[in-house]
Parts: C-alpha cells; structure tokens; sequence
C-alpha cells in the first residue's frame, strides 16, 4: 500500500477540479493547470477531496498512484498559492536584470549572457536576489536549476549562483611552501 497514495487531497476554497476521460484541470486564483494522469490509477472528486486509486496490481500502477497523488496536491498548491524559488548572485562585477521577457546576467564571461523567460513563469531582480515564481512546480524548478547552472558556487572564493539559505563548504587555497 502506499501511504501517499491513498491520502486524499483536500480542494481548498478559489480552486475548483475537473475531470475529462483522463485529464485533470485545476482552476484557482494564480491560474490553472492539466495534467493527464493515464490509465493506471483512477481519479474522483468527493466532498471537497481528491481520491486517488490505482487500477489492477501492476508494479507500474503502484509505482504511479503516490506520484499522481503528489502531482495533483502539487497543482492545487501552485493555483491556490504559487511557488517561488530564491537565488542569490554573489561576486564583484555580476550583475543581473530583468528586461521584458528576457533575463540579461553579467557573469565574468566575455559576452552578457540572455536568457528567455519560460510562459508562465515571472523573474523579477531585487538586490542581489532573483526571485522565479510561477503556478507549476516543476518549471519553477527546472528554470531556476537552468539560471544557477550559468554560474555555480565556486569552491575557493564562493562566488556564482546559489539558492538561499544553501551552505556551501569553502576549500582552502594552497600553501606557500617555504624553501630550507
């Protein structure tokens, strides 16, 4: 049994769910999301809740009843709430803006790296912190891995991209060795 799996998800108030043959649609005040769920496990609205059930005994269908689960409470978390990941620039000399639907970032390179903002994601610069929100969990993430992977954390100096709050261990430099 999966303990995530048969967990049903409460639909808080603003968010409203549909069902058609094998696709979901979440509607709540940040915007709304789909996601088909396929024929491994079945999908009802009861109450106010989301039940999930998995459909015959396969490893393929038990793997994809905890998943769905999670993907379907992740969707009504973005519509409701939204999710926002935070990155931190540190370095003398990087810089970062925002200018339309593109991000322009001065990373030490020869050339201002151009990034294009994904559909349904906002960037906004405040400080020395970007901040990437947006309704599906996933792109927020994927994009915020793509911006920090630009520049990581080096080691010596800790300069580069990093999520707030991430510890990150400093190497120590090398020695002058004394001649005798």
């Amino acid at each position: 049994m999966s303990r995530i799996g048969k967990q049903p998800v409460e639909i808080p108030d603003g968010a409203t769910v549909s069902i058609e043959d094998t696709i979901i649609k979440i509607k709540g005040s940040q915007g709304e999301l789909s996601f088909d769920y396929g024929y491994e496990v079945t999908v009802e609205v009861k109450d106010k809740e989301v039940i999930i059930e998995q459909k015959g005994n396969s490893k393929f269908a038990h793997s994809m009843w905890g998943t769905t689960r999670s993907l379907i409470q992740n969707m009504i978390e973005g519509v409701t709430n939204g999710f926002k990941k935070t990155l931190e620039l540190h370095g003398v000399g990087y810089k970062m803006a925002v200018q339309g639907k593109k991000m322009v970032l001065n990373l030490g390179f020869s050339h201002p790296v151009e990034l294009e903002i994904p559909e349904g994601l906002k960037a906004e610069v405040d400080n020395e912190k970007l901040i990437i929100s947006g309704t599906d969990k996933q792109a927020v993430g994927q994009f915020a891995a793509e911006v920090r992977a630009l520049k990581k954390v080096e080691p010596y100096k800790g300069k580069g991209f990093r999520y707030e709050g991430e510890q990150f261990i400093k190497k120590e430099g090398k020695k002058a060795v004394g001649t005798e």
